[in-house]
């Protein structure tokens, strides 16, 4: 069910050399999986809840993230609690290179469609961006290239703190087997879209609300139907003070000034 999630992983768009190491920040994090065959023939539905920390260490020049989510799966009727971690290290050159990957529902910052933090260079640029900038970047399921844009939105508030929006969108064919199906092959397309917020002092990432939508046909050695899969995640930094004692929740749309 979770096949296509993986659309959502780290764009290297404005990924470069990040600030130095800060403190541990809390996130909530909520999620929605739609997955539907036929005319609602089969039809299924996964939420998720939970909360997050993230870390990071200096190793020489070396930057380590870590993230680790503890959450609610709910999936027909049955709640189930679980854990799941990510580790990327970002390199002196601006690589990213993935250390751990313990997150199967792509709940983590760290497992999502944009960098966690930028570096000043990088954030400077987005806030003198004006219209919309291009790119491509290859599907991680069908390897073709998908072509998108991002554009600045209107700066807003995450809590107390000020920041800067970006917001995304991408999309192309695709042809491929799913990942915990491969006997079934989905021809169609993908659309990603969404919004990231950065802190404009910190530069490190807020807000995060990304969904992917597929639309196609799903074909076996019985015949061919129609499918539609949404993947829908958000995340949110929890103020400091309210760290400790965050409630699971979903987030909330940043007040733009």
């Amino acid at each position: 069910m979770r096949a296509a999630v993986v659309i959502l992983v780290a764009l290297t768009v404005v990924c470069d050399q990040a600030h130095a190491a800060t403190a541990d920040q809390r996130y909530t994090v909520s999620g929605a999986d739609s997955y539907v065959i036929g005319a609602g023939d089969i039809h299924s539905d996964t939420t998720y809840q939970g909360t997050e920390t993230l870390s990071s260490s200096r190793h020489g020049r070396t930057t380590r993230y870590s993230a680790k989510c503890h959450y609610v799966r709910s999936e027909q009727g049955e709640d189930t609690e679980a854990v799941s971690d990510y580790v990327s290290d970002q390199l002196p050159d601006g690589q990213i290179v993935d250390s751990a990957d313990h997150d199967p529902d792509y709940l983590t910052v760290l497992n999502q469609p944009f960098s966690v933090q930028l570096d000043r260079g990088t954030l400077a640029d987005l806030r003198s961006l004006r219209g919309t900038l291009p790119f491509n970047f290859p599907s991680p399921i069908t390897g073709a290239s998908l072509q998108g844009r991002m554009e600045r939105i209107r700066a807003g508030t995450i809590g107390s703190r000020q920041a800067l929006g970006v917001r995304f969108e991408a999309g192309g064919p695709m042809r491929g087997a799913l990942a915990d199906r491969p006997g079934l092959v989905l021809i169609g397309t993908i659309t990603l879209r969404g919004t990231a917020y950065y802190d404009l002092n910190s530069a490190l990432l807020l807000s995060l609300d990304a969904t992917v939508t597929i639309t196609g046909k799903l074909s076996n050695k019985a015949g061919t139907d129609p499918v539609t899969i949404v993947y829908h995640r958000a995340i949110r930094a929890v103020e400091p003070a309210q760290a400790s004692t965050a409630k699971t929740s979903s987030p909330a749309s940043p007040v733009p000034h």
